[in-house]
């Protein structure tokens, strides 16, 4: 069991972002060996450009507004909402209106 303060946390820069900072809460090899938990901060006009991942993730919105869009889809995210994005699934987010955006991001390797 590790108890994370909400002080602790490395900033890093998120490929394929923009306006946005992005923080780690838990990488792998530091407590776990899969899990991988980060938080973004979108600033108006934020988002990431499509892209996959080889990971499963969980976005989980905790403030602000967002869509999530894949190929064929877009979900609307309010807070309280979650989106679950398979391994190698592509996807992008936006920001949809003035409001900054906080978002949970829940990663895990897939064996």
């Amino acid at each position: 069991m590790k108890l994370i303060k909400a002080s602790e946390s490395e900033q890093y820069e998120a490929k394929k972002h923009f306006n946005c900072w992005t923080g780690h809460k838990l990488t792998p090899g530091e407590v776990s060996q899969r899990i991988n938990i980060s938080y973004s901060h979108f600033l108006p006009s934020g988002g990431a450009e499509m892209s996959s991942s080889p990971m499963e993730r969980v976005y989980y919105l905790l403030s602000g507004s967002m869509a999530v869009n894949s190929q064929t889809e877009e979900l609307i995210m309010a807070p309280g909402d979650m989106v679950y994005i398979g391994p190698n699934e592509e996807r992008s987010v936006r920001i949809l209106n003035n409001e900054t955006a906080t978002m949970m991001v829940i990663m895990s390797k897939v064996d």
